[in-house]
């Protein structure tokens, strides 16, 4: 019998590029394991057009992704989150529903991409380095040996992740 897959929500202000990127990481690697969500305290109400274009370029769909508020995951009949991450400064200071089930929780900081300034090259090398970050923590979690850590253990590793050191939880022997 197949495992239920985790439900996991990348929160940010805009729910314009950082937690989009984060749940197109984490729908690709995490295929089987993980469902991923994003959402915004505060939604632009459209996906940053470098954010679509540089997830375009790597061959991810895009067609699906919108920026919504974080409202519709706190609903009736919404799925229940396992995780919660928070991958912006504001996000992280921010009145966060209360969510159903008691969902682990993390920060995952990165820099706003869509306030970057500078050439254009310039500030489509910031949407390039916030997906690498994402890129490099989701991938540490979805190798994360889930079934063998309790929620403790589980939890320290995951505030390690967004601390940025890189060292997942090793099998014991």
């Amino acid at each position: 019998m197949a495992k239920p897959k985790k439900n996991v929500l990348f929160l940010c202000t805009g729910n314009s590029a950082r937690s989009i990127f984060a749940e197109a990481i984490l729908a690709r690697q995490g295929m089987g394991t993980f469902n991923s969500y994003s959402a915004g305290s505060k939604p632009k109400g459209e996906v940053h057009p470098y954010a679509l274009d540089f997830l375009k370029n790597l061959n991810f769909k895009t067609d699906t992704f919108r920026s919504k508020d974080w409202a519709e995951f706190a609903e009736d009949g919404a799925p229940e989150m396992d995780f919660v991450f928070t991958v912006c400064d504001n996000a992280a200071d921010e009145v966060c529903p209360v969510w159903p089930g008691q969902p682990l929780t993390a920060h995952w900081g990165v820099p706003d991409p869509a306030a970057a300034e500078g050439s254009e090259a310039e500030r489509r090398f910031a949407f390039s380095e916030a997906f690498r970050m994402l890129n490099n923590r989701i991938s540490i979690f979805v190798n994360l040996p889930l079934e063998k850590l309790d929620r403790l253990a589980l939890q320290k590793e995951l505030d390690k992740i967004g601390r940025g050191t890189d060292a997942p939880a090793r099998e014991a022997s």
